[in-house]
């Protein structure tokens, strides 16, 4: 009984350092590509399988989660730096963004538009309450944009950035069949469309089909988030 107290505490103090956190997110992130590669579908996509994994480890071995956002805050910081460094990518294709300044423009609202209205319309007719609409109306931004909108309108922060989660999810593993199926060529149309409606998560898919399509992507994030807040603020 003492050596299996005393082994539980080691356990525990592993998982009480950013470290374990860290390592635990690189891990299953690793183990998703392997997985990926082996068996390459839209449903043993990296990003989807490091959330199960993640969920399967912590409630398994019963480590509280304040443990490990330790070393997941730590990871997240790191969010912003990676999102910056998608303006190289842009800047190598600068001349194809500005001979495509007035659809890359129309896209951007419009794409902005659609999701907004798509949301407001599919809550109205369910019948959803105010405060989960106004929660989820920014989900096709990243989530500083997203949860600003929700709380600007009385929504709930928590509850935007899940849909966040969710929507960087789906655009993640479906983003490629959507190209197929549409029988989109242009690869300026394809990173635009990606970007527009799943944000970071779809960007990073973006740039494994393409420099284009990842700095067209990268664009969409910025200039979704501004317009999708301009939107909201007058819908």
């Amino acid at each position: 009984m003492e050596v299996f107290q005393a082994i539980l505490d080691i356990w525990e103090a592993v998982f009480s350092t950013p470290l374990s956190g860290i390592a635990l997110c690189a891990a299953v992130y690793w183990l998703g590509t392997v997985i990926n590669r082996r068996f390459p579908s839209v449903l043993t996509t990296p990003f989807l399988l490091s959330i199960i994994f993640l969920i399967l480890f912590l409630v398994l071995f019963q480590i509280p989660v304040e443990n490990f956002r330790q070393g997941g805050d730590l990871l997240q910081l790191l969010i912003g730096p990676a999102t910056t460094a998608l303006g190289l990518s842009i800047y190598r294709q600068r001349e194809v963004i500005m001979k495509n300044l007035l659809p890359v423009l129309a896209g951007v609202v419009v794409g902005s538009a659609a999701s907004v209205l798509t949301v407001l319309l599919l809550c109205h007719v369910m019948q959803v309450p105010d405060v989960l609409t106004n929660s989820i109306v920014g989900k096709s931004t990243t989530t500083p944009f997203a949860v600003a909108i929700a709380e600007s309108r009385g929504g709930i922060g928590a509850v935007a950035a899940v849909a966040v989660l969710f929507t960087g999810l789906t655009g993640t593993a479906f983003a490629p069949l959507m190209v197929k199926l549409f029988r989109i060529k242009n690869p300026v149309a394809q990173g635009l469309g990606i970007g527009a409606c799943s944000h970071g998560s779809g960007t990073s898919r973006a740039i494994q089909m393409g420099e284009i399509q990842g700095a067209m992507s990268g664009v969409a994030i910025g200039l979704c988030g501004i317009s999708t807040s301009i939107i909201a603020l007058f819908l």
